[in-house]
């Protein structure tokens, strides 16, 4: 089976809108699906399923950010992440993958292993050695809005909110600010990505608010990308409604990218 051959995020755009992004969870923790794709066999069939199912990209990662996760050592992470990633480019030569990390040596090696994008759940935070990694390699970075590694730190979480638009203008202008701050440092404008960080560190209104109100973000001229897979807010506030259904949902509000189980 032939993946698709997508050599730049321009050309992916070109090729299809929205763009899905598959979720490979090498972990044995993550919220969702820790430990179903933590053998590299296992995360093979995952890929083939993926591909078969439309996905373009491959997110890679080997560390969960869920709520209470433990943080993973950089040499834990490469041991579950690199191996994966040398497997699927022999399987699948042409496959997209991105390295879903916020630590620079791990989307270093996982580039020269054959990754071509960096999903950086920080938003370039957390390691500051991610902007020149993300600048001399030239690849597409994502940089996603997150008020707390794992995704839902007591002392992070919003509220339900009394004033939404301050929720939208916080983040609009953090991601405003960071994206500005990594074209000065190098990195070109065309490989950047940004991510609201829907259940990172945010109350489920507030995440419901920013899904409604995406087609904001579209102003700062950058590919919007956002994850609703699965996420517990969909749960708390339509108990009878589906990951689908929000999909569907912020497809019609204007995401480029959606990340996808």
């Amino acid at each position: 089976m032939e993946a698709r051959s997508l050599k730049t995020i321009n050309n992916l755009f070109v090729s299809k809108k929205p763009v899905l992004m598959g979720i490979l969870n090498v972990t044995p923790d993550s919220f969702s699906d820790g430990g179903k794709y933590f053998q590299i066999e296992d995360a093979v069939k995952q890929v083939e399923k993926l591909i078969n199912n439309g996905v373009d990209i491959i997110d890679i990662g080997g560390e969960s950010t869920r709520p209470d996760a433990d943080c993973v050592s950089e040499e834990e992470e490469l041991k579950r992440v690199i191996p994966v990633i040398y497997e699927l480019k022999k399987g699948f030569p042409d496959i997209f993958i991105s390295i879903d990390t916020y630590k620079a040596n791990v989307a270093q090696l996982a580039i020269n292993a054959g990754a071509k994008m960096i999903n950086d759940v920080s938003g370039l935070t957390m390691d500051s050695d991610m902007v020149c990694v993300a600048a001399k390699t030239n690849c597409p970075i994502v940089i996603m809005h997150n008020r707390g590694i794992p995704a839902t730190k007591p002392d992070c979480r919003g509220g339900s909110p009394t004033r939404p638009t301050e929720v939208l203008q916080e983040i609009y202008h953090w991601l405003q600010t960071q994206s500005q701050c990594a074209i000065k440092n190098g990195i070109k404008k065309e490989n950047i990505i940004i991510d609201p960080g829907i259940g990172f560190g945010k109350s489920a209104e507030e995440d419901l608010y920013l899904i409604e109100n995406l087609k904001e973000f579209k102003s700062l001229e950058f590919p919007v990308l956002v994850g609703p897979s699965r996420k517990s807010f969909i749960r708390k506030l339509f108990p009878e409604k589906k990951s689908k259904d929000m999909i569907e949902l912020v497809v019609k509000n204007g995401a480029d990218i959606v990340r996808v189980h």
